[in-house]
């Protein structure tokens, strides 16, 4: 394996429509790494996750984001996932025809052309696809089942979650700011993403305002975001506090500590 592969942002300035919107997020996860960023609607969450995909509307002013050294705001959206950082919410809407199986199969052999590497033999393909749906305890049938098309929420979180074992990123980040999860697709992420580092040793960014997510993922560390700056940063204690507490006695602290 040698060495963690580690996604740094460092002193990340981000405009939207000319408004600023993160002002310096500093922040650095590495590969086994769980990581949770918890913050109130319109602290900028959302905003970290599209810059990190390189979405063309979010316009990076000052500071930069490293993958293991390399900088990510020079690559392109589909380069950046070859990189090694997986972004959960690029997950197309529906796929009409296209099974899951077919959908994953692609996604790894777009991934092993950019490498150079030769394409997945359809018996290898099987044999990987099974083992990760069994460490998932996904049932075999849903592979082929047309992506996305009637799926509960569960269920894309689930192939949402395959595509992550499968293509085996060094570093996901997952924004599930505004799905608003019933608890079975609460289970399946959190499941999801225990085992993925576990198992696979990925670094994982969790976005979301919920604490309840925290019930069932187990965070290394927590991070507050607040007016588009991380302003706490801890273990998963933090997220217990928060829950007492709320976010005004985070924005307190800080603009104590500023004066």
């Amino acid at each position: 394996m040698g060495d963690k592969v580690t996604l740094e942002i460092k002193n990340l300035h981000v405009n939207v429509d000319e408004q600023e919107i993160l002002k310096g997020v500093d922040l650095t996860i590495r590969q086994g790494e769980i990581h949770a960023l918890m913050g109130p609607n319109g602290s900028g969450k959302s905003t970290l996750a599209y810059t990190i995909a390189g979405h063309p509307k979010y316009e990076v002013t000052e500071g930069e984001i490293l993958l293991d050294g390399q900088n990510v705001l020079e690559m392109e959206p589909d380069e950046r996932s070859k990189a090694g950082l997986f972004l959960a919410f690029q997950y197309p809407v529906a796929i009409p025809g296209v099974t899951v199986a077919n959908f994953l199969r692609m996604a790894i052999n777009a991934h092993r052309e950019a490498r150079g590497e030769e394409k997945i033999s359809p018996m290898e393909f099987r044999q990987l696809l099974l083992k990760r749906m069994e460490m998932l305890h996904i049932d075999r049938s849903f592979a082929g089942r047309y992506l996305n098309e009637g799926f509960s929420g569960g269920e894309k979180k689930r192939a949402e979650i395959l595509q992550m074992a499968v293509l085996e990123p060094k570093i996901a980040i997952l924004d599930e700011t505004d799905s608003g999860l019933d608890i079975d697709a609460l289970r399946v992420v959190s499941d999801g993403v225990n085992k993925l580092k576990e198992e696979l040793g990925m670094g994982v960014l969790v976005i979301t305002h919920y604490q309840r997510i925290l019930n069932y993922v187990k965070p290394d560390y927590v991070h507050i975001m607040v007016d588009g700056r991380i302003m706490a940063s801890g273990g998963p204690e933090l997220a217990v506090e928060l829950e007492e507490k709320g976010y005004d006695w985070v924005r307190q602290a800080f603009a104590k500590e500023v004066s």
